[in-house]
C-alpha cells in the first residue's frame, strides 16, 4: 500500500468489502424476501422494523473493529511488525466481550424498545421473536467483523468475501426451508440467520488460527492488553459512536415510519435493502482509504495520502451513482421480488427515488470522514455526524411527528442532513489535514 498504482491497490482492497457488505445485504435482504412471498407481509414488517434496532447495538461494537484495523495498518506501516501479534490478541478478546454483551443486551431490550417505537399490534409479537434470536448470534457476528477488520490491515479481503458468501448462501436455503417447508414466520427466518451468522465466524477463526506470522491468533494468549486497547477505543470508539448514534436517528425515523402503519413499514423494508446497497459501495472505499491513509501516514508518504483521498472520492460517487440509477431505473421489477402488494411497493418507489436516488451524496462526509480516522482524529468526524446527520433528523422527526401527513415528509430529512454533514467534514478534514501532512517527519502510533 505504500508504492505503486493508488487506482488499481484501492479498488484491489475497496471492491472485495463493497462485494461483502452487498452479500450480507443480499442475504439479509432475502430475509424480508422470503417472508413476503411465502409468509405476510405483517412477518415482513416485523423484520423491517428491527433493522434499525440491531444497527443501533451492532454499528457501536463494529466501530470498534475500526481502531482494531487503524492500530494493525500503522504498526504494518511503521515497521512495527513485532507489536502486531499482541494486538491482534487483544483485538480479538475485544470482539468476544462485545458480542457476548450483545447476546445479553437483546434479550432484555427486545420488547420495550419495539414497544417505545411504537410497533403495531399485528406485528409485535413476530418482531420481539425475531430480535431475540438475532441477538443469540452476536457473538458470530463479532468475530467475523474483527477477523475481517485484522485481515484487511494486510490488504487481504478476499477470504472474508469467500467466508461469507459460503455462509449466505447456506443463510438463503436455511431461510426457505424454515419457512416453506417447517412453515414457521420471521422466527424462522432469524434462525437461520444465526445458523450462517456461527459459520461465517467459524471460518474466519480458523483462518487465523492457521495462519502464520504476525496475524497467527492462538486462543490461549487472548487477553487484554491495556495500551493496545486504549488504541482501540480512541480510534474504534468515536467511529462505533457515529454509527450508533446515526443508527438512533434511524431508530426515531423508523417510530415515524411507524406511524403509516404496516404496509409503510414493510415498502420501507423493501427499499432499504437497495439503499444499503448503494451505500456500502461508498462504506467500502471509506475502508479501503482508512487502511491506505493507516500504512502511508504511518510511513510519511502525506502526497500519497492526499492523493488517495481524491481518488476514493471520485470512485465512490462514481460507482455509487452507478448502482443507485441501475435501482432506480429497475425499481419495479426489483421491488416485486419482495412484495406485490400495491401499497407495500408505492411506500417502496418514494424511498427510492429521495433517498437511494441521492446515495452517492453520502460520500462527502463518509471518504473524509476515513481519511480523518486514517490519521488518528476520530472524534472530529464523529461528532459533526452527530450534529448534522442525527442531532438535525431527530430534532425534525421530535417536532413534526404529530404533523406528519405525507411518508415524503419524512424521507425529505436525508438528503438535506447529508448536504449539512458532508460540507462541514469537507471543512474539518482540510483544516485537519493542512497541519498533519506538513509534519517534518514520520509519525508513528506510540504503544
Amino acid at each position: 500500500m505504500l508504492s505503486g498504482s493508488i487506482f488499481r491497490k484501492l479498488c484491489a482492497i475497496a471492491i472485495p468489502i463493497c462485494l461483502s457488505s452487498i452479500l450480507q445485504q443480499l442475504f439479509n435482504a432475502s430475509d424480508t424476501a422470503v417472508v413476503g412471498n411465502f409468509s405476510s407481509s405483517q412477518a415482513m414488517a416485523a423484520v423491517g422494523t428491527n433493522a434499525p434496532v440491531i444497527n443501533v447495538v451492532v454499528t457501536f461494537f463494529s466501530g470498534l473493529s475500526i481502531g482494531s484495523n487503524v492500530m494493525l495498518s500503522s504498526f504494518i506501516g511503521s515497521g512495527n511488525r513485532d507489536k502486531v501479534n499482541e494486538a491482534l490478541h487483544t483485538s480479538f478478546m475485544v470482539a468476544l466481550i462485545s458480542g457476548l454483551l450483545m447476546l445479553v443486551l437483546g434479550q432484555v431490550i427486545a420488547q420495550p424498545v419495539l414497544t417505545l417505537l411504537g410497533t403495531p399490534e399485528d406485528v409485535m409479537g413476530m418482531a420481539v421473536t425475531y430480535l431475540r434470536i438475532y441477538f443469540l448470534g452476536m457473538p458470530f457476528l463479532m468475530i467475523y467483523d474483527f477477523g475481517s477488520s485484522i485481515l484487511r490491515a494486510i490488504g487481504d479481503t478476499r477470504r472474508p468475501l469467500l467466508y461469507l458468501t459460503c455462509s449466505g448462501i447456506l443463510n438463503v436455503f436455511l431461510n426457505l426451508f424454515f419457512v416453506i417447508v417447517l412453515h414457521r414466520n420471521a422466527d424462522g427466518v432469524a434462525i437461520a440467520t444465526t445458523i450462517s451468522n456461527a459459520v461465517s465466524a467459524f471460518l474466519i477463526l480458523r483462518a487465523l488460527i492457521r495462519e502464520k506470522g504476525m496475524l497467527h491468533l492462538e486462543l490461549r494468549h487472548l487477553q487484554l492488553k491495556t495500551p493496545y486497547l486504549k488504541k482501540i477505543l480512541w480510534i474504534g470508539g468515536p467511529a462505533g459512536l457515529q454509527g450508533m448514534i446515526f443508527s438512533v436517528s434511524n431508530v426515531v425515523i423508523q417510530s415515524a415510519i411507524n406511524h403509516f402503519g404496516s404496509a409503510c413499514i414493510a415498502g420501507n423494508s423493501a427499499a432499504l435493502n437497495f439503499e444499503y446497497i448503494s451505500y456500502f459501495v461508498v462504506n467500502g472505499f471509506a475502508q479501503a482509504v482508512m487502511t491506505f491513509i493507516s500504512q502511508n501516514y504511518a510511513a510519511g508518504n502525506y502526497v500519497l495520502c492526499r492523493k488517495t483521498t481524491r481518488t476514493a472520492m471520485i470512485c465512490s460517487v462514481g460507482f455509487c451513482a452507478m448502482v443507485s440509477v441501475s435501482f432506480f431505473l429497475l425499481k419495479a421489477p426489483l421491488l416485486h421480488l419482495f412484495s406485490q402488494q400495491p401499497d407495500v411497493l408505492r411506500y417502496a418507489y418514494v424511498r427510492m427515488t429521495f433517498i437511494t436516488l441521492l446515495e452517492p451524496m453520502t460520500a462527502s462526509y463518509e471518504i473524509t470522514g476515513a481519511s480523518l480516522r486514517g490519521i488518528g482524529h476520530s472524534m472530529a468526524p464523529a461528532l459533526i455526524t452527530l450534529f448534522g446527520c442525527c442531532g438535525l433528523r431527530v430534532a425534525f422527526i421530535g417536532a413534526m411527528l404529530q404533523r406528519f401527513t405525507s411518508f415524503y415528509q419524512v424521507v425529505l430529512i436525508y438528503p438535506v442532513t447529508w448536504i449539512v454533514t458532508g460540507s462541514a467534514i469537507i471543512v474539518m478534514y482540510f483544516i485537519f489535514t493542512r497541519k498533519e501532512y506538513r509534519k517534518p517527519e514520520t509519525l508513528t502510533v506510540q504503544i
